[in-house]
């Protein structure tokens, strides 16, 4: 990894925390010593940080280097340009973290050599930055609105450079991760207007409609596209 990208790994992450609420500019102008106008120009991209100022900044939030780091570095002996194993990460790791962090991760799925370079992308320019390829566990509450599709315990695998409504293959609607507040649903969707409309698998459950919030885009509310589904491992 080198310096333009893990400047950027640590932008995207002030930036997670920022949304999520755990940080603040004002708060971490105070932890880091930098001024706020300093570190906004910094989180919008509009100046770059040098080495000592990443170092201060990592030290005030009790991260190192490694932590910027993909999560195929850690772990299992993959090295970052494997192709074939892809994070298993708990549900806010995949909606909020850009990369994600080593402690986010479960274990690493492994998947058949070749599989990931086949999948197509449909990706807006903010989120190519992103790690691409997550995958989570979803547990019989969540999965019964997608019965008999995903089943309790199934792992999915999800694309986050896919969140474009045109189908992936014709006459098929895409499958997707969605947002909604903080927790990660499994649904198809639509927009009428400015929401989100969320439909089931399951008929007998209920379709939901988001409001999208100012400030948003309807795509902010997509995670990405579900690849694959794992029933039984």
């Amino acid at each position: 990894m080198n310096f333009t990208q893990m400047h950027e790994r640590l932008r995207l992450e002030l930036l997670r925390r920022i949304q999520r609420g755990s940080l603040s500019v004002s708060l971490l102008a105070r932890q880091s010593g930098f001024g706020q106008a300093h570190l906004s120009n910094f989180l919008h991209s509009r100046r770059q940080l040098s080495l000592d100022a990443i170092d201060r900044i990592l030290a005030s939030q009790r991260m190192s280097a490694a932590d910027l780091l993909p999560s195929a570095y850690h772990g299992s002996g993959l090295s970052a340009d494997d192709d074939s194993s892809v994070p298993v990460v708990i549900h806010s790791a995949a909606l909020f973290e850009p990369y994600i962090r080593p402690n986010a991760v479960q274990f690493m799925l492994h998947l058949p050599a070749g599989l990931l370079q086949t999948i197509r992308a449909r990706v807006s320019n903010p989120r190519r930055a992103w790690q691409r390829f997550v995958a989570v566990r979803i547990p019989p509450a969540d999965a019964a609105a997608m019965e008999p599709l995903v089943l309790p315990d199934a792992i999915v695998l999800i694309d986050r450079h896919y969140i474009s409504l045109m189908p992936y293959r014709p006459n098929r609607p895409n499958l997707f991760a969605v947002r909604v507040g903080p927790r990660l649903f499994l649904r198809y969707v639509d927009f009428a207007a400015n929401r989100v409309v969320l439909r089931p698998h399951n008929i007998a459950a209920p379709v939901d409609v988001l409001e999208v919030e100012p400030g948003e885009s309807s795509n902010d509310l997509l995670v990405g596209r579900v690849a694959l589904i794992l029933n039984e491992l």
